[in-house]
């Protein structure tokens, strides 16, 4: 698959690139998706939650009231999770959310949403650009004129660049990352794959060829 390459004033710059067909040809894996997805969305949470049991609950130091005489249930803290204010019964308590799937599972993952935006027509080529500092209204200009506006663009960079970075950040539908770090959630949260020329070669090398495989010794 051959894509064409866009300059920053949103016209063809006259080349075309060879598209990897080990990471963007191939058939998307879709549960693959799924646990990648659910992997990252559960490390986002905090797992703070916390409610009071009996024993962290405030009173309760003396019995209520005599076992027997009252002609009323017994009680023997003012801390039972049946009394106003008593304790939660089995309330939410600080945990850690955090999942892990198999390395090779993650990257058939990313392999398989950048496959479905390339055969999906949301990906495009850019040739690789940056600025000597925040530049929001020009990079504001070359979404505009790739007939992006309004559509949430990710734009994929072989290194880290700061000024890009923060040429994006006042843009809400605009978000920078760099493409071997960007996650299987970062690729589907955007409608638009904008990705720099310069960044292929990179992405190929960490997440194309055949996955490595170990041979017993005979």
């Amino acid at each position: 698959m051959k894509l064409p390459v866009f300059n920053r004033d949103g016209e063809r710059s006259g080349n075309e690139i060879e598209l990897d067909e080990s990471v963007f040809g191939i058939e998307p894996h879709e549960h693959a998706i799924y646990l990648a997805v659910k992997v990252q969305r559960a490390r986002m949470r905090q797992g703070t939650h916390s409610t009071k049991n009996r024993a962290a609950a405030r009173g309760g130091g003396r019995k209520p009231w005599r076992q027997k005489g009252r002609g009323t249930a017994r009680a023997g803290t003012v801390r039972s999770p049946l009394w106003r204010h008593g304790g939660r019964t089995f309330g939410p308590r600080p945990h850690p959310y955090r999942l892990t799937i198999p390395k090779k599972v993650n990257r058939l993952a990313r392999r398989s949403v950048l496959a479905d935006k390339a055969q999906h027509d949301a990906l495009r080529l850019v040739e690789d650009f940056t600025f000597e500092a925040p530049r929001t209204r020009e990079l504001a200009r070359m979404i505009d004129a790739l007939e992006l506006s309004g559509q949430r663009v990710l734009i994929l960079t072989r290194d880290h660049d700061p000024e890009l970075v923060k040429s994006a950040r006042n843009l809400p539908d605009v978000a920078v990352r760099v493409a071997v770090e960007a996650s299987t959630y970062d690729l589907l949260n955007c409608r638009m794959l904008l990705i720099q020329a310069g960044a292929l070669g990179s992405i190929s090398e960490v997440l194309g060829g055949r996955e490595r495989t170990t041979e017993k010794a005979a």
